[in-house]
């Protein structure tokens, strides 16, 4: 409780009303924003060139992607195909468990596990569907990805963001 004799205050007084309508002269009465300085300009010159190599290259992906849709054959054979698809699994199921295991030992990485695990899930769901033949086999590969695949990488992805530490936090 306020002692009786402390004088009440204003959250904001008149300079502090002048300060955010920018009454430095401009007269239009409306605040001021001035821009921060982006994050890249602060950043060591590795990381800056690196975003740079990295932006260069998936806006280059744009041109190839469009030449592998207009060119790729509308089937293909494959000779490991079926370990083609057990690897696939196999990965997200260690991803799965080590996401588990370092989660229950309170480590800190399995934000990195975690949200490798929900790419995987996102990339099976999609092959799933994309390369199922017309009819029941179509029919599970969508229920499997709406029911298992695609809720599963939410989760994973879910679950790495609010694992990622950050400072302050």
């Amino acid at each position: 409780m306020r002692p009786v004799s402390s004088p009440l205050r204003a959250p904001f007084g008149e300079a502090d009303i002048k300060a955010l309508a920018g009454a430095s002269g401009s007269g239009s009465g409306a605040p001021r924003i001035r821009p921060k300085t982006a994050a890249a300009s602060t950043s060591p010159l590795p990381l800056r060139r690196a975003a740079t190599v990295l932006t260069v290259l998936g806006l280059a992906m744009i041109p190839w992607l469009v030449l592998l849709n207009a060119g790729l054959p509308a089937t293909a054979q494959a000779a490991h195909w079926d370990w083609a698809w057990t690897g696939l699994d196999s990965f997200e199921a260690l991803g799965l468990l080590s996401t588990g295991l370092l989660l229950r030992r309170g480590d800190s990485r399995a934000c990195l596990t975690s949200a490798a695990t929900s790419a995987l899930l996102l990339v099976d769901a999609w092959f799933d569907t994309m390369t199922a033949a017309p009819g029941s086999d179509f029919k599970l590969a969508v229920l499997m990805a709406v029911f298992a695949e695609l809720p599963l990488a939410v989760a994973c992805a879910v679950l790495a963001t609010r694992t990622f530490s950050r400072p302050g936090r």
